[in-house]
C-alpha cells in the first residue's frame, strides 16, 4: 500500500504506555506503528488525511504505545544544538543571532563546570569581550538565567512547528 503523506515535516508525539512522552517521530514512522496495532492514535493532526489508492486515513499527531518501553534516561542531552535551540539561536547578550559560540558564564579557568546552568549561547563578539571574566566582572548582562530545560518543553519546543494537540500530554502549562 503507498500512501501519500501531505507534508514531510510534521512529526508526531510518540507516549509510552503510561502516556509519559518518549520521543517525537515523523508521520509515517507513527502511522506504521498505528497500523500495526503496535501503537493508538490518540489525536489526529487537525483534519489532515494520508491517502492511498483506495482509502483515506487520519495523519496522527500524538500516538502511545500498546506496549511500555523501559527508557531509562529521559532527560535532554548536554550538546552545543541543544544549548543553541535552549537559548533560541540567540546570543544571551546582545540577541544577536550571527556568529554564535557557545560562552561558560563561570569561565572554566576559575572552576566553571560544563553543565545547563553554567553554558550559554553567546555571538563571538560578546564571548570575546566578556573574555575570562563573569557576566558581573565584564560588566554584561545574560537575558535570562541558563537552566536545564525539561523533557517536556524541550519535546514541544523543538518540534519545528506548533502543536497545540500535545500541550495536554506534555503538561505544558507555563512554559516560562
Amino acid at each position: 500500500m503507498a500512501l501519500s503523506f501531505p507534508s514531510m515535516t510534521n512529526r508526531v508525539l510518540v507516549l509510552n504506555q503510561d502516556f509519559s512522552p518518549l520521543m517525537v517521530c515523523s508521520v509515517e514512522r507513527a502511522f506504521i506503528l498505528v497500523y500495526l496495532n503496535k501503537s493508538e492514535m490518540l489525536r489526529s493532526s487537525n483534519g489532515h488525511k494520508l491517502r492511498s489508492v483506495s482509502s483515506t486515513f487520519p495523519m496522527p499527531s500524538v500516538i502511545r504505545l500498546n506496549r511500555y518501553v523501559n527508557a531509562p534516561y529521559k532527560g535532554v542531552a548536554l550538546t552545543r544544538q541543544n544549548i543553541f535551540k535552549r537559548d533560541n539561536f540567540e546570543c544571551q547578550y546582545c540577541g544577536t543571532k550571527r556568529d554564535l559560540t557557545l560562552d561558560h558564564v563561570v569561565p572554566s579557568s576559575k572552576g566553571g563546570k560544563h553543565t545547563w546552568t553554567n553554558l550559554v549561547t553567546a555571538c563571538k563578539r560578546c564571548n570575546a569581550r566578556k573574555g575570562d571574566y563573569t557576566p558581573e566582572q565584564a560588566g554584561m548582562n545574560l537575558a535570562r538565567k541558563p537552566s536545564k530545560p525539561s523533557y517536556s518543553i524541550f519535546l514541544k519546543e523543538n518540534a519545528g512547528f506548533s502543536q497545540h494537540e500535545w500541550d495536554e500530554f506534555l503538561d505544558v502549562r507555563n512554559s516560562a
